[in-house]
This record gives structure tokens, C-alpha cells and sequence, in this order.
């Protein structure tokens, strides 16, 4: 390692740079699939937007949801799709399979979500039955349950700083005050350890939540 980088990675880690900290165990992300159903939920587990039960084999209806948006990196990447991001950037691939952006959900309330932003919708109005999940297209945001807040917030906070993404002013004020009403729970540190063990990483803002509060957007 130069010199100059070595100094830099002594330095809190906001300030080490994006290559030498995010993940790089996977390369793409149809490498994380196995890993995803097999070991990090391998005795099932419940989706994030509507906390619905699913066994080990997972059934119908559940997929993997990018807390933070891919469309959100595409641009960022300055790609024109999903696909020439896979075959251009090996950042982007990367990025979209870093685990601590992942999390199990019911597959119409990802199809739903797309690539809005996070907010609190007035009116409470649910699309999809007792799922505590609110679209509001005309704000162009979701709104989640409460328990899930927190991690959602913090899941967001590690790309941000991770990958250098960007969070808007408004977004990040929300999150960090997500992330204060909803602290990590049990199953989020059981998350963050076994992450940590198969891609060698971990969200600095599970460890220590009150770290989200010196971010600046």
C-alpha cells in the first residue's frame, strides 16, 4: 500500500478511500443470490416492508430489494442501463451487491417502490392491504412501517459514506432522524455479523448508530 494511502486509512473511516472500503468479495451481483437465501436467511426470515413470514425455500412472491436504488447509482455512473452499468463499471457491480443494501421483500411492494425516495406521506393511505406501506406518486416517495426506519436509514448512511452517493439535504434530515427513533435491533446486529463474515464488511452505523448524526449532505 502507498504511503500516502496508508495515512489515509489511519484516518476515521469517512476518510479512507471508497476502493479500499467497500465491498470486494463479490464481483456481480448474481454471486450474492446463493449466500443471500442460503446463509443470511438460511432459517427464513420476515420481508422489510410488510414483516411477511417466509420459510428457508422462500416461496413465491419475495425477492431481494435494494434499499438504496440502483437507478439511483445508474445515474450516478452515468450509464443508460442496468445492463451497460453490469458490463462497463466494476464499481457498479460492486455497489449492487454489497449485502447491507439488501434485504428480502415482497416482490409487488419492491415493483411499487422502484426508485423513490423514502419520506412520510400525510393521509395514510394503503395500496396494499394490511401492509404498513404507503406510495404517494404525486410526492414521488414511499413511506415505510416504523419498525423499519432505522434500518433503512442506516443501510442508506453505509452506501452514502461507503461508495461516496449521494444523499440529498432533505433525505438525509429524514434518515437521521429515522435512524434516532428506531436503533438497531437484535436481528439487524445478527445481520451485520453474518454480512461481515461473508463479505468482510460492516455498516459502521449499526456499531454505532449516534455516528449518523456527524454525517453532512
Amino acid at each position: 500500500m502507498r504511503p500516502l494511502l496508508l495515512l489515509l486509512c489511519l484516518l476515521p473511516l469517512s476518510a479512507c478511500p471508497e476502493q479500499e472500503r467497500g465491498q470486494r468479495f463479490f464481483t456481480e451481483y448474481r454471486e450474492v443470490y446463493p449466500l443471500f437465501w442460503g446463509r443470511l436467511y438460511a432459517g427464513g426470515g420476515e420481508t422489510l416492508y410488510c414483516a411477511r413470514r417466509f420459510d428457508p425455500d422462500k416461496g413465491r412472491g419475495i425477492n431481494i430489494e435494494h434499499v438504496f436504488p440502483m437507478a439511483w447509482v445508474m445515474n450516478a455512473e452515468g450509464c443508460r442501463s442496468r445492463r451497460q452499468c453490469r458490463e462497463r463499471s466494476p464499481r457498479f457491480n460492486r455497489i449492487e451487491a454489497d449485502m447491507h443494501n439488501l434485504y428480502p421483500a415482497r416482490s409487488d411492494i419492491n415493483e411499487a417502490r422502484a426508485s423513490l425516495a423514502f419520506g412520510e406521506i400525510p393521509g395514510e393511505q394503503r395500496r396494499f392491504g394490511g401492509c404498513d406501506f404507503e406510495l404517494g406518486p404525486r410526492q414521488r416517495l414511499v413511506e415505510p412501517r416504523p419498525a423499519v426506519r432505522g434500518n433503512i436509514a442506516r443501510a442508506m448512511f453505509h452506501m452514502h459514506e461507503t461508495y461516496g452517493l449521494t444523499l440529498f439535504k432533505r433525505q438525509g434530515r429524514l434518515l437521521q432522524r429515522w435512524n434516532r427513533a428506531d436503533p438497531p435491533d437484535a436481528e439487524e446486529r445478527r445481520r451485520n455479523r453474518e454480512i461481515e463474515a461473508i463479505q468482510g464488511t460492516r455498516n459502521r452505523f449499526i456499531d454505532d448508530p449516534g455516528a449518523a448524526d456527524r454525517l453532512t449532505f
